[in-house]
């Protein structure tokens, strides 16, 4: 196992991908969190001096693009290369700047994919096995996994036929969904024999428990996978009925198989692909596709947390069976909400990325509030709103007014830099900057990177406000300089830090202050780095969202989803738009609209008295033998320390929790788990268990009100 442990910057290549977008509709926010995030998280990576490589490219197989080709009268290859075609226009324009952009049905991917299958086979990983597909007989054809619906095995809910996306969530195999039904002409469908190939995931048990336990990321995205190991691995139906994919390889002089392989195979591959596609650009000497997947390179995925399973399970165990190099980080994103609720493209409650854009505003602010509103792998709210109040509040209001009132004082006064040195204590702010910028992107925190930048430009704010260099220019005029020289080193330092955030914006500034070049070439340090000595008058960055404009883009929201309520009847079901893709997450972490109603039966303020709510930290977390998802914490709360058992085991790193801050109630009766007392509990929101904490700074042991 290749992965390094190293921080960053390494002296290996390193590459960086994001899930590939589904080729099957429009891009909204949902899937643009994850490519803004991964672009955000490979620029952050240059800044460190990483060699670094994002590479991507647009899912083409699978049942959805073969079923709404048809629906549309149009060949399949056509109808993905058109939606990979709009792809390839929008991602630049909202600032994503991909080293190579390919596709899953190019030439390279094809190959790829065939020749690491035919290694699988060749090694004794595949294996062919009788298995029950589904059959419309009216239809007289066998039915692919998203032409068959039925009851989920596991958990009774609605599911398609390789997801119980309504339900438990579960990747289904062929032949597991009961009550099957064609949604070709929506009979009840019987079940058939039929030879298909397996690959052999369960043979790689023990290499996937070692693999998680090196692996870096998000902590769903590390712990989530040890259940489905611990429930026994199921080896993978690799092969599909059907004629849209690459073709399953055959041995020379060997029939040409009449199956195309499933789209999880080839997807990921892209990964590869897109990466070899880059070096054959560029060159080896540039960079060097093998060194990353066939030596010792550094990769990190940022993928949707309903993927997770494809990424830590399939994807490693293929790529141990060829002997290729495998992840080093995997970071999975939450759900993208709107005003609250589900994303959902079927009631057009969605914000599109054509939509943004034709609103006029910069990409920059979209992808500061995306990657700086809650942490990676939190659910993210978007509302107008909420957008206004962090572009006003943050980089209207912060940034850009640290940016603008410095600079224009540095060119009234001194026409630029002044020619003075740094002080030691601004000199060491921004060290300290620099320094939890460097962590945030080993810790692979998006939110900690644009933090450094605007709390760095919050020191600025307060430091010119309380030096007020105004008032000396006239009876101190070398402590003015002396403050002005400092200010436009710390404007200068925002730019560097801000870069991976607001890529534009942050070059915007660095012309403004007379710099040659493009701020992506600059490194961390290069903060530090004296400012050129003259600049010409600077303009406002920013601009503020005024409260009429987010009325009008709220109304036409409204507007948007209750004329999609008319037509589809405000009751029906949410749809889901999950694909069977590497590419989909985006689409089922948007249409969830599952949220738990809120309950009818009201409580007085009394009832709400008698429960004693306390804040609390973590002082130890450890996992309970037997248990599969029960963790026993010892819980300060300031008059004591409470053991409270929690079913957290799976869903949190429990080495990272001590330390952590908590919302314990306190007068939960006691009871036993495990053999162990539970004397509390601990509050949590959501299936992935987000702890509740506290936003500001309040005491252990204060009582929440």
């Amino acid at each position: 196992m290749h992965m390094s442990t190293d921080e960053f910057p390494t002296d290996q290549p390193a590459v960086v991908t994001c899930g590939l977008p589904y080729a099957n509709g429009d891009l909204h926010i949902g899937h643009l969190r994850g490519y803004i995030g991964a672009d955000a998280f490979s620029r952050a990576l240059e800044t460190l001096g990483q060699e670094t490589a994002y590479v991507c490219g647009s899912d083409m197989h699978g049942t959805p693009v073969a079923v709404n080709a048809e629906q549309q009268g149009v060949d399949p290859e056509d109808f993905a290369l058109d939606w990979h075609e709009q792809y390839e226009e929008t991602f630049p324009q909202f600032n994503v700047e991909f080293d190579n952009y390919g596709h899953t049905h190019d030439e390279t991917n094809t190959e790829l994919t065939q020749e690491i299958v035919r290694t699988l086979d060749e090694e004794g990983y595949i294996y062919e096995k009788e298995i029950q597909v589904a059959y419309d007989p009216d239809a007289d054809q066998y039915l692919p996994d998203r032409y068959v619906e039925g009851t989920c095995p596991y958990c009774g809910e609605k599911a398609r036929g390789d997801e119980c996306d309504e339900g438990c969530q579960r990747h289904l195999e062929p032949g597991e969904v009961e009550d099957p039904t064609s949604t070709i002409t929506g009979n009840p469908a019987e079940y058939r024999e039929r030879t298909h190939k397996f690959f052999e995931v369960s043979e790689f048990a023990d290499f996937l428990t070692e693999f998680l336990d090196g692996l870096e990321g998000t902590s769903n995205a590390r712990n989530q996978p040890r259940q489905w190991i611990e429930d026994g691995l199921q080896d993978w139906c690799i092969t599909r009925d059907m004629d849209w994919g690459i073709d399953y390889p055959t041995a020379e002089g060997e029939d040409e198989s009449e199956l195309v392989l499933y789209v999880w195979v080839d997807a990921p591959i892209e990964y590869v692909a897109s990466t070899k596609q880059y070096s054959e650009r560029v060159g080896t000497d540039e960079f060097d596709w093998e060194q990353v997947w066939k030596g010792d390179g550094e990769i990190m995925h940022i993928i949707g947390r309903d993927i997770i399973q494809h990424h830590t399970i399939f994807w490693p165990a293929m790529l141990e069976g060829v002997g290729y190099n495998k992840p080093r980080g995997i970071a999975a994103t939450g759900f993208i909400t709107i005003n609250g609720k589900g994303l959902s493209t079927s009631r057009n409650r969605a914000i599109w990325a054509k939509e943004y854009l034709d609103e006029g505003f910069h990409p920059d602010l979209l992808r500061y509030y995306l990657t700086t509103t809650g942490g990676l792998q939190q659910d993210v709210d978007f509302s107008w709103d909420a957008f206004q109040e962090k572009v006003n509040g943050e980089l209207v209001g912060t940034v850009g007014n640290f940016w603008y009132r410095s600079l224009l004082f540095a060119y009234r006064n001194y026409e630029g830099t002044p020619e003075t040195d740094v002080s030691e204590e601004v000199r060491e702010r921004i060290e300290g900057a620099i320094g939890d910028a460097r962590e945030s992107v080993n810790d692979y925190d998006l939110r900690g990177i644009g933090g450094a930048a605007t709390e760095l430009a919050q020191f600025g704010n307060e430091y010119i406000q309380r030096n007020e260099p105004w008032k000396l220019t006239d009876d101190e005029p070398e402590k003015a300089a002396q403050v002005i020289r400092d200010c436009v080193q710390i404007a200068k330092a925002v730019g560097v830090l801000i870069e991976p955030i607001a890529p534009d914006k942050a070059q915007n500034l660095w012309e403004q202050l007379g710099e040659d070049g493009a701020v992506a070439d600059a490194h961390l340090e290069d903060a530090l780095e004296a400012p050129p000595r003259n600049f010409d008058e600077p303009g406002e960055l920013f601009a503020k969202i005024e409260d009429d404009r987010v009325e009008e883009l709220n109304e036409k929201l409204e507007e948007r989803v209750a004329a999609a309520g008319d037509d589809d009847g405000e009751d029906a079901d949410e749809e889901t738009e999950s694909d069977d893709t590497a590419a989909d997450e985006s689409d089922s972490m948007a249409d969830t609209d599952d949220l738990e109603a809120l309950a009818d039966e009201r409580i007085g303020f009394e009832d709400f008295q008698d429960l004693d709510i306390r804040v609390g930290r973590i002082e130890s977390a450890e996992g309970i033998e037997g248990a599969d998802d029960l963790a026993r914490l010892e819980v300060d709360i300031g008059f004591e320390t409470r053991q409270v058992v929690a079913g957290i085991k799976q869903l949190h790193d429990l080495e990272e929790l001590p330390g952590e801050k908590c919302i314990l109630l306190a007068n939960m009766e006691k009871a036993e788990l495990f053999g162990v007392e539970s004397n509390g509990m601990i509050l949590a929101a959501g299936e992935e268990a987000d702890l509740l904490t506290t936003h500001g700074d309040a005491e252990v042991g204060e009582k929440v009100r």
